[in-house]
C-alpha cells in the first residue's frame, strides 16, 4: 500500500533528481512487498493477525525513530492533540484494513489502481476541510478519474464484486487522514504521527482479533474478504509469523526511501514516480499469482493515472 511520505518532508533545493527518482522507485518497490506478503498469506491468516504482527515490529522502530529524530525526543509524544491523533489513526487503520481485505478477492494490480484514487479524494476534500481553492480544471480531472473507477468496475458485464469498493473506501479514508495530517502538521511532527498511527493499528488489530480471532463467525461459502477478516488466529508456523512481522521493517525502509526522495527533489518531479506502483503490482500479480489485467482495468488505470498526473501538473503551475 502506498505510504504518506509525500507529506512528511519539504523538498530541498539542489538535490539530485536522479537519486530522488531512484529512491522513490525503490521505496515504492519495497512497499509493494507488503502487498505480496499479505495477498500470499490471506488464504491462511486473518487480516487482524497480519496487521498486529506488522505493527508489533513497527512500533518499537518508530519509538526509536522519535527518540533520535524528533525535536524534543520522546517528549514529543506528550501531545495536547491526542484526540486528533487517535481519530486520524483510526481512519488510517480503516484505510489499511479495507485495502488489505480486497487482496484475497481481487487482482493485485486492480486493487492498487483503485487505491490511486486517493489524490482525487484529497483534491475533493481540500476545499471543505482546508479551504484551499480548487480550480474548475482540477474538478474536471477528479471527474475523469472517477470515470476511470467506473470503467474498472467493468460496466455492463455483470461482474461487479462488492469487494471492489474496498480499495476505493481505503483511498477515501487515506485522503481524509492525509488532509487531517495537513491540519496537524503545524504542531505535530511526522514521526510522532506515525508512532501514534501504528500504535492504534496494533491496539485496533488486537481488539478486532478478540472479537473475530476464534473463527466462530466463519461460514462455508463466505466471501473471501470476510473470511480474511474472521479467520481464526494461528501460531502454528513461526516462519509465516516472521514473514508477517517483516512487514514492519519493510514499511520503515520504504518510508525512509520515500521521505528521502521528497526531501532532495521537488515534489512535482518526484510524485509521478509513485505510479510505478502500478507496474510493480502488475508484475507481482502476473508472476506471483497468474493475474492478467484485462482491457477494462488498463483503460480505467489510464484514466485514473492521467487525472492524477494532470493535477500534479496543475499543482506545479500553481507553485510557480
Amino acid at each position: 500500500m502506498p505510504t504518506e511520505a509525500a507529506v512528511l518532508s519539504p523538498a530541498r533545493a539542489g538535490g539530485s533528481r536522479l537519486l530522488a527518482a531512484g529512491a522513490l522507485c525503490s521505496g515504492v518497490l519495497v512497499f509493494s512487498l507488503q502487498d505480496v506478503i499479505l495477498k500470499y498469506m490471506s488464504g491462511s491468516y486473518p487480516v487482524t493477525e497480519a496487521v498486529a504482527m506488522r505493527s508489533f515490529t513497527a512500533v518499537p522502530l518508530l519509538f526509536l525513530f522519535v527518540h533520535f529524530r524528533a525535536a524534543r525526543g520522546l517528549g514529543s509524544l506528550v501531545s495536547r492533540r491526542l484526540g486528533s491523533h487517535a481519530l486520524r489513526s483510526v481512519i488510517m487503520m480503516c484505510a489499511y484494513t479495507t485495502y488489505y481485505l480486497a487482496l484475497p478477492a481481487m487482482p493485485l494490480a486492480e486493487v492498487v489502481t483503485l487505491f490511486f484514487t486517493g489524490p482525487l479524494f484529497i483534491t475533493a476534500l481540500s476545499y471543505p476541510m482546508l479551504r484551499e481553492r480548487v480550480a474548475p480544471k482540477q474538478w474536471l480531472a477528479v471527474v475523469v478519474g472517477f470515470v476511470g473507477v467506473v470503467v474498472t468496475y467493468r460496466p455492463g458485464l455483470g461482474l461487479f464484486d462488492w469487494a471492489s469498493l474496498l480499495p476505493v473506501c481505503a483511498a477515501l479514508c487515506y485522503a481524509l487522514s492525509q488532509t487531517m495530517a495537513r491540519q496537524l502538521g503545524g504542531s505535530e511532527s511526522a514521526p510522532v504521527m506515525a508512532f501514534y498511527q501504528n500504535l492504534v493499528y496494533l491496539l485496533g488489530a488486537l481488539a478486532l482479533g478478540a472479537v473475530f480471532g476464534s473463527g466462530g463467525f466463519v461460514r462455508e461459502g463466505m466471501h473471501p474478504s470476510l473470511v480474511f477478516l474472521m479467520r481464526p488466529w494461528s501460531f502454528a508456523h513461526p516462519a509465516d509469523l516472521l514473514l508477517l512481522a517483516a512487514c514492519g521493517p519493510i514499511a520503515a525502509a520504504g518510508s525512509v526511501l520515500l521521505s528521502h526522495a521528497y526531501r532532495i527533489a521537488p515534489t512535482h518531479f518526484v510524485a509521478p514516480f509513485e505510479y510505478t506502483g502500478l507496474i510493480y503490482a502488475a508484475c507481482w500479480g502476473f508472476f506471483g499469482f497468474g493475474e492478467i489485467p484485462d482491457h477494462f482495468m488498463l483503460l480505467g488505470a489510464a484514466l485514473i493515472v492521467g487525472a492524477g498526473l494532470y493535477m500534479l501538473g496543475m499543482g506545479r503551475k500553481g507553485a510557480a
